[in-house]
């Protein structure tokens, strides 16, 4: 984590600090996808993902209807096995994907900024490592986030 850290520190971009958020995520989890998700008003805003194949990079979800919302207004980290299975989940959103499992976590500073979320093909029950990765690398976005306050969505209705 301290490579991460050194990384986002001398991110000089808002883009930079998303590229590294992104590409941890996927690598250290080991995860078949990866996003950063940011809060506008009282959506989230798919603000950047590393995938297999596409997901949601660009649009935005109103906070109620989707897990990165869900995990920001309950300001906690959501660990889903099987997501077809999970009433949280918007199925209508997810079933054209190849996203089976994930695991979210929510930025907060110490209001909640967004999120960052790791998607598998499979199910896949968490570990308490990867729980504790994804965590600490959603601390360490918050603070490189907030070094760029100009490029990032309004703060949102959770704040």
């Amino acid at each position: 984590m301290s490579e991460t850290m050194d990384r986002l520190a001398g991110a000089a971009t808002l883009e930079e600090v998303q590229q590294v958020v992104r590409t941890t995520a996927r690598s250290s989890l080991a995860a078949h996808g990866a996003t950063l998700v940011l809060l506008d008003g009282d959506l989230c805003y798919y603000a950047d993902e590393d995938s297999m194949s596409p997901l949601w990079k660009g649009q935005r979800f109103p906070a109620v209807n989707c897990i990165s919302g869900w995990a920001m207004i309950h300001r906690q980290t959501v660990a889903i096995r099987d997501i077809r299975f999970d009433s949280r989940i918007p199925q209508e959103a997810y079933r054209p994907t190849f996203v089976r499992s994930l695991l979210m976590a929510p930025i907060l500073r110490p209001e909640p900024i967004g999120a960052i979320g790791c998607y598998w093909a499979i199910p896949h029950t968490a570990t308490p490592d990867e729980i504790a990765t994804l965590e600490s690398l959603a601390a360490v976005a918050g603070d490189a986030l907030e070094r760029f306050p100009e490029g990032l969505p309004a703060r949102g209705f959770l704040s």
